[in-house]
C-alpha cells in the first residue's frame, strides 16, 4: 500500500474469521436443496406443477442467498474496510463503519427472524402448506431427514453474522480511537507545561 492509503485491516481473531467463513457454508445446503427441487431430484417434489417463472425464482433465491452469505467475508477481509482500487469512481476509499454495520446488522436480524419463523411454522403450522399435494415438504422418511440436514445449518447464519458484525464494529471503532490517541512513529508527544 502507498503511504496515502495505509492498510486499514488489523488482525482479525481466528474464531471470528472461522465464523465468517462458516456463513456461506451454512447457506449452501439449503441452496442445494432448492436446486434439487427444481431439477426434480429426488422425486418427492416431482408432482409439483411449477408456475411460469417459479423455477427461475427458486434458483435465483439460492444464488442471491449464497451471494449475501459470501458478503460476510468482507467483514474479515481488507475489501470490507477499503474498496478495491479496481472499482470505478470509488476504488481505494475507506468504507464508513455505519455503511457496513447497519446492513450487516439488519441482515443478522432478518436471517435470525426468518429462520426462527420458518422453524416454528414447520413445527406448529401457522401457515398451511401451499403446494398441489397439500404437503410443502416431506414430513417423514429420508426426504424429511434430507430436508432437516439441509436447512438446520442455515439457523446459524443470523447469530454468526451478528457475532462477526459486532467484532467488525469493535475492531473498526476501537482501531480509530487508538489511532487518535497513539502518536505517529517518530513524533514526540508534547506535554503542556503549567
Amino acid at each position: 500500500m502507498s503511504p496515502n492509503h495505509p492498510q486499514t485491516v488489523v488482525d482479525v481473531p481466528r474464531g471470528i474469521k472461522w465464523a465468517a467463513y462458516a456463513i456461506p457454508l451454512c447457506a449452501l445446503p439449503s441452496g442445494l436443496w432448492r436446486i434439487a427441487l427444481v431439477v426434480g431430484w429426488p422425486d418427492w417434489y416431482a408432482g409439483h406443477d411449477w408456475l411460469p417463472g417459479e423455477r427461475l425464482y427458486v434458483l435465483s433465491l439460492s444464488l442471491v442467498a449464497e451471494c449475501l452469505a459470501l458478503l460476510t467475508l468482507g467483514l474479515v477481509q481488507p475489501w470490507g474496510e477499503r474498496l478495491p482500487t479496481w472499482i470505478p469512481f470509488a476504488g481505494g476509499r475507506v468504507l464508513p463503519v455505519r455503511a457496513v454495520v447497519v446492513p450487516a446488522g439488519i441482515g443478522a436480524f432478518l436471517a435470525t427472524s426468518l429462520a426462527a419463523y420458518a422453524t416454528l411454522n414447520y413445527v406448529f403450522r401457522f401457515v398451511p402448506p401451499l403446494n398441489d399435494t397439500g404437503e410443502a415438504f416431506p414430513t417423514s422418511g429420508p426426504g424429511a431427514w434430507a430436508l432437516w440436514a439441509c436447512y438446520i445449518p442455515i439457523l446459524a447464519w443470523g447469530p454468526l453474522l451478528a457475532v462477526v458484525t459486532r467484532a467488525y464494529y469493535l475492531r473498526r471503532t476501537q482501531g480509530e480511537a487508538l489511532a487518535e490517541v497513539t502518536p505517529c512513529p517518530g513524533v514526540t508527544p508534547q506535554i503542556a507545561s503549567p
